[in-house]
């Protein structure tokens, strides 16, 4: 069996963005060389998500309108962990969006089903956070 790593580094230029990161993870699957397995994909941080969905628009200002009315990041006040940094709401909305994804790997392809992308979630962004990829199979 075939293991292989590969840590992807991302900076939003914004406080909250969703990236469709289905390319670098294919790109890593490439480099793997294994071609029936299993492909973890998971956000290092704690204010970050890794997910999968519908790679639209419309679909991605709606979770942004949920997130916010779930866990609101003002008034900063309402969270109790807020002090040295106010991000709360980012660790909230990260617990909500999930933490990683599992795809199965068939003919060395990602075994998607319809319309299904993997996105990086960013809450608390404008500094680097780190994705691990992890590929294990055949």
């Amino acid at each position: 069996m075939k293991s292989y790593r590969k840590e992807l580094t991302f900076r939003t230029s914004t406080r909250r963005a969703f990236m469709n990161i289905t390319p670098q993870i294919e790109d890593a699957l490439s480099e793997s060389g294994v071609r029936e397995g299993l492909c973890l994909v998971n956000a290092m941080n704690i204010t970050a998500s890794v997910f999968i969905n519908d790679h639209e628009s419309g679909l991605h200002r709606d979770f942004e309108r949920w997130l916010e009315k779930l866990a609101p990041e003002k008034p900063h006040s309402q969270y109790d962990h807020n002090g040295y940094e106010d991000n709360a709401d980012a660790h909230l909305k990260r617990t909500i969006m999930g933490r990683e994804v599992v795809v199965a790997i068939s003919g060395g392809k990602l075994d998607f089903g319809t319309w299904e992308q993997i996105f990086y979630g960013e809450f608390d962004g404008k500094r680097d956070k780190r994705v691990l990829v992890k590929i294990i199979g055949e």
